[in-house]
């Protein structure tokens, strides 16, 4: 299993897990509680469900750079391109825009 953190503007906006070919993406009952809560993206409304897809949902796939950039981060690691959550835990950090993903550590367990 792995898990990231998704925050927005800095604040804690939800948790991204990917387990067993399903992903899922929950937001953080404190955020939704905030009055300045906004969604993290329009395909992702604002809701107290978890949102379940069976691949990576499109706005955080669209997060991992391209081209040149992603070819250095898979040359400098053992990350398959395939393996599309590791790429966005690698690489969307610091990623330019208003969305960080920080990932959880799990002990090491997957």
């Amino acid at each position: 299993m792995k898990q990231a953190e998704i925050y927005r503007k800095g604040i804690l906006a939800g948790i991204l897990t990917e387990d067993g070919g399903e992903y899922r993406f929950c937001y953080e009952g404190s955020y939704l509680h905030r009055e300045d809560a906004c969604p993290i993206s329009l395909t992702l409304p604002l809701q107290a469900d978890a949102f379940v897809s069976p691949v990576l949902f499109p706005f955080f796939d669209g997060l991992i750079p391209e081209g040149w950039l992603l070819d250095i981060a898979l040359r400098n690691t053992d990350v398959s391109i395939l393996d599309r959550m590791s790429l966005l835990m690698l690489c969307c950090k610091e990623c330019i825009g208003s969305i960080s993903v920080v990932p959880i550590n799990n002990g090491g367990q997957e």
